[in-house]
């Protein structure tokens, strides 16, 4: 198992015994990530790009890691990984300079399984 994958795992129990507690929260993303992870003016890719970009402009790791995961299962190419990874280096400066080659890590370990 990579790091990556290792960190989507990670928080795999916390998250299942908070949704005993909080099901309608949970439901509710659920709900909205089907919605949005589609295929419509975006393809699905473009918006797991974006994702990325987002998580790594935030520094959150956990969410590099599942858009990552999700790019690679939509079959998003290293080009446009980098290309995103660029642009959120370009808008985040320091700061994404250190979670752009994270997405890049995780992406290629995500990449490898998934294809």
């Amino acid at each position: 198992m990579g790091e990556y994958q290792d960190e989507i795992k990670k928080i795999a129990p916390s998250t299942q015994e908070l949704r005993e507690f909080l099901p309608e929260v949970y439901e509710g993303f659920a709900t909205t990530y089907r919605a949005v992870y589609q295929d419509g003016a975006l393809s699905a890719g473009v918006k797991e790009l974006m994702a990325v970009g987002i998580a790594i402009s935030t520094g959150c790791k956990g969410c590099i890691a599942s858009h990552t995961r999700g790019a690679a299962r939509k079959g998003v190419t290293e080009e446009q990984m980098a290309e995103t990874i660029g642009v959120a280096i370009q808008m985040g400066g320091g700061p994404a300079s250190v979670y752009g080659p994270q997405a890049w890590e995780s992406f290629k370990e995500f990449k490898e399984r998934y294809g």
